[in-house]
């Protein structure tokens, strides 16, 4: 194997939606670094079987604001 061309492989700690962790190595971050889940099999509707709107930072709202004229007239 080839010295110096791999990343950096190294344990993290990874936070799911609801707040529980565990810990893992990845390439990600830095030793130690937190990587905070925002969208999880705790929360994604492919796993829980539920449709939500996650709304994260007013998406939905702007895209309804910005396409709310194009409708079919009558």
């Amino acid at each position: 194997m080839k010295a110096d061309i791999h990343p950096d492989y190294h344990e993290i700690t990874v936070v799911m939606t609801d707040g529980s962790e565990y810990k893992t190595r990845s390439t990600w971050g830095k030793e130690g670094d937190v990587m905070k889940l925002d969208i999880d099999t705790k929360s994604h509707p492919v796993w829980t079987g539920q449709h939500r709107i996650m709304d994260s930072g007013g998406q939905v709202a702007r895209f309804n604001k910005r396409f709310a004229g194009l409708g079919v007239k009558s």
